[in-house]
């Protein structure tokens, strides 16, 4: 048991302080990667001679403990290897579980791409941040700019009620009158625009705020691929 608790701790240890030191690449002057080799040898090497010590004439049994512990150290190991290709493959679960969570890959150039997955009833929805407040959008580019909902605007700060409701727009129900406003902030996960024009329709007039070309438009671009759409920054 002893030697159990020795080879979890080393492994523990290891893992957390290539967690702690990710951003900068080092542990103890070591590149990470090969820190992440040395813990696995020395797992291993715990591994061995406490299998030896346990045999004690039973070899059978002891090689049987080492192929357990190996296997266990190994998962551990390659858990921490493939941990972005892991995460990757978690955050796509994700997004398609729940569409309008934006998905953040890294292309082959290195640059960042956002992904959103189509709902079931054929729209793109995304859930995005203004102003500090979390609001679901439906993406729109027959919206000439980025229309909120009564309720939303309220929920950004915005004070719809004193609004000056002057321009005409087309809405699923027909024409409404919305007023026009700036966002100081809005986002969809890493892409991030200060400052848009956008519309807040009139109480009533609107079922779901829209994520407008006053948005889309400052994009470098926007590509459908089947039922996933990508916005890049």
């Amino acid at each position: 048991m002893n030697r159990l608790i020795l080879l979890l701790a080393i492994l523990a240890i290891g893992l957390a302080l290539l967690i702690i030191n990710h951003e900068s690449g080092q542990t103890f002057g070591i590149n990470n990667d090969d820190f992440g080799r040395l813990v696995a040898l020395g797992a291993l090497a715990t591994l061995l001679s406490a299998g030896i010590l346990r045999s004690r004439g039973r070899l059978g049994e002891g090689l049987r403990q080492i192929f357990i512990w190996f296997l266990i150290a190994l998962a551990l190991v390659s858990v921490y290897v493939y941990r972005f290709e892991l995460r990757s493959v978690g955050d796509r679960l994700l997004t398609g579980l729940m569409p309008g969570r934006a998905m953040v890959i890294t292309d082959s150039e290195g640059q960042q791409e956002v992904v959103l997955q189509r709902r079931l009833d054929g729209h793109f929805a995304a859930d995005a941040r203004i102003n500090g407040h979390d609001v679901s959008m439906l993406v729109d580019t027959g919206a000439s700019s980025v229309a909120l909902t009564y309720e939303d605007a309220e929920r950004i700060g915005l004070d719809p009620a004193n609004l000056s409701y002057t321009v005409t727009v087309m809405t699923a129900n027909g024409r409404a009158l919305a007023a026009p406003v700036i966002l100081s902030d809005i986002a969809i996960g890493p892409i991030e625009r200060r400052n848009i024009r956008a519309m807040v329709a009139a109480e009533g007039r609107l079922d779901r705020s829209l994520l407008g070309m006053s948005f889309i438009s400052t994009l470098d671009f926007l590509q459908m691929r089947a039922d996933e759409l990508r916005l890049r920054d």
